[in-house]
């Protein structure tokens, strides 16, 4: 199975659904996780030119861990438009040539403009990919694949349909998140988060809904042809 996480930013999917794609890695499927932003602006020091790279590098260590190939789709930092047809070119692509089973993303509700539209940007083409000539570059995606929304970053008003039990691969994440160090000092400065201590007390939070140590919440979203035949692996 194909497994395609998209975030907004370079960080995202290892704070919210690591230990999940480490799981589905173990048990033999392929993950592919994609940030939306070159992260350009998350730092106060670092110039967003000599900042990109950084990330970049950041985000590949992080998927070696788990043997999972990075993409990035070199947008900016606070100008992802939900409603761009350039933007939702760049998003048809890129699942005509991954062809996954099953997509996770941003929760509609979450924290911040960038991550409401990755969702937005998601939701819409999942759907148009399938559809013919869709890209000018890949065949047209052959299904339109289950979709997953992952935890906000403090699960306000995020109330998980399905928990996956991380505990043995809560390590894992961890080390995947600690490569994004230039991260690790953006949101202690801008937001005053320590957002290792913060990981790790969501899933221990979600560990103790779902009768384990560590867990991460997903909601599946449920319309037509959307829940399909592919279940959670985990």
């Amino acid at each position: 199975m194909n497994v395609l996480a998209i975030g907004a930013h370079p960080d995202d999917i290892e704070i919210s659904c690591a230990g999940t794609l480490a799981k589905l890695v173990q048990a033999g499927h392929q993950v592919t996780i994609c940030h939306a932003s070159d992260g350009d602006k998350g730092h106060y020091r670092i110039p967003p030119e000599e900042l990109i790279p950084i990330r970049q590098g950041e985000a590949r260590q992080a998927g070696a861990i788990i043997g999972s190939e990075v993409i990035s789709l070199g947008m900016r930092d606070g100008i992802i438009l939900a409603d761009h047809e350039g933007n939702r070119t760049i998003f048809i692509d890129l699942l005509c040539r991954v062809q996954p089973d099953m997509v996770i993303t941003h929760a509609p509700n979450d924290y911040m403009p960038d991550h409401v539209a990755v969702n937005k940007l998601v939701f819409d083409t999942t759907f148009l990919a399938t559809l013919p000539g869709a890209s000018k570059l890949y065949p047209n995606a052959g299904k339109v694949p289950s979709l997953y929304y992952m935890d906000n970053l403090s699960g306000i008003d995020f109330q998980p349909t399905l928990y996956v039990d991380i505990t043995e691969t809560f390590a894992t994440k961890a080390e995947m998140l600690k490569q994004h160090q230039s991260q690790l000092v953006w949101l202690k400065e801008h937001d005053n988060v320590d957002v290792l201590d913060m990981m790790e007390t969501l899933g221990k939070f979600r560990g103790v809904q779902a009768g384990c140590k560590y867990a991460e919440g997903f909601i599946q979203h449920m319309a037509w042809t959307r829940p399909n035949a592919v279940r959670f692996p985990v």
